[in-house]
């Protein structure tokens, strides 16, 4: 069951540490971006792999 959303919890934690990450740390500059481009791919590993069983 836990595998199942695997890549949904992967994707929470990314965006939220990017969104703090983004907020407190606003001269990382785009490194802290690669968290939002990491989370959208695992929440798209989610759907893919969710509607293709």
């Amino acid at each position: 069951m836990l595998r199942d959303f695997l890549f949904l919890i992967l994707a929470v934690l990314f965006f939220g540490v990017w969104l703090v990450s983004w907020l407190l740390f606003h001269v990382a500059g785009g490194l802290v971006h690669l968290l939002l481009v990491i989370g959208i791919i695992a929440l798209v590993i989610h759907f893919v792999r969710r509607f293709s069983a």
